[in-house]
């Protein structure tokens, strides 16, 4: 299957982004969930690092799509700050295999 590029912005940065044929419409819903989390955590003002920002979306985003598959609760309100050393220490961790994930190129996909 080819695929081609498309220049996006999160959270006022762009990206060029892999995307198969035919599933453009769905990339760019999906960099609006991720710009609008990223967005609504920033806003609020205690998390100023994109990459913090960043753990944080995605962990409210997974959360959020957890629930759609099994039914669950209400989504996490957006977090703001780890809630102690030890959760400190993962989201820095999960920080650091992002970055390793991203690569120098910035391409998510």
């Amino acid at each position: 299957m080819s695929s081609k590029q498309l220049e996006v912005q999160i959270l006022q940065q762009t990206y060029l982004l892999a995307c198969p044929e035919g599933q453009e419409a769905r990339l760019l819903e999906a960099v609006e969930r991720v710009d609008t989390a990223m967005t609504r955590i920033r806003d609020a003002g205690k998390v100023r690092a994109r990459e913090r920002i960043a753990v944080l979306a995605a962990l409210n985003l997974a959360f959020e799509l957890g629930d759609q598959v099994t039914g669950g609760a209400a989504p996490l309100p957006p977090a703001t700050e780890p809630a102690n050393a030890a959760d400190a220490a993962t989201l820095q961790e999960l920080a650091a295999r992002l970055d390793d994930a991203l690569g120098s190129d910035g391409q998510l996909i």
